[in-house]
């Protein structure tokens, strides 16, 4: 586990590559996608063009909830790794498999230190 995050300057948020990811409903599907995608294209005036209909098979995961600032993860990043080393875990990052982090509040309307973001690792 030592080491994943040999090289990631968390100061330098500028430098994060992401995908931004919107759970949808079941009844969604490909055709439902692209009739919304289109409809607030020309309605919106969007440029939706980099939008895309993605189904995530995260299989294997350690989560744990983070209650504060974006700034504060790492440490939090930090209990995370440590539970995945004492429970005989191994990370499991490919380019399928990332770090996600699912954001529970909505940081215009909450105060930074009462945000909550469930963060998740890939395990094997």
């Amino acid at each position: 586990m030592a080491g994943w995050d040999q090289g990631i300057d968390f100061t330098r948020k500028d430098r994060f590559h992401f995908v931004s990811c919107i759970r949808m409903p079941d009844f969604v599907d490909r055709a439902t996608f692209d009739w919304a995608v289109q409809t607030a294209s020309t309605k919106k005036q969007l440029d939706l063009t980099n939008v895309e209909f993605l189904t995530l098979d995260e299989g294997r995961c350690a989560q744990i909830m983070h209650v504060g600032t974006y700034d504060e993860e790492p440490a939090t990043i930090a209990k995370l790794t440590d539970f995945v080393t004492q429970n005989d875990l191994q990370p499991d990052y490919s380019a399928t498999r990332r770090h996600h982090e699912i954001y529970l509040s909505d940081p215009r309307r909450t105060k930074p230190e009462n945000c909550k973001t469930v963060i998740r690792i890939p395990v094997r």
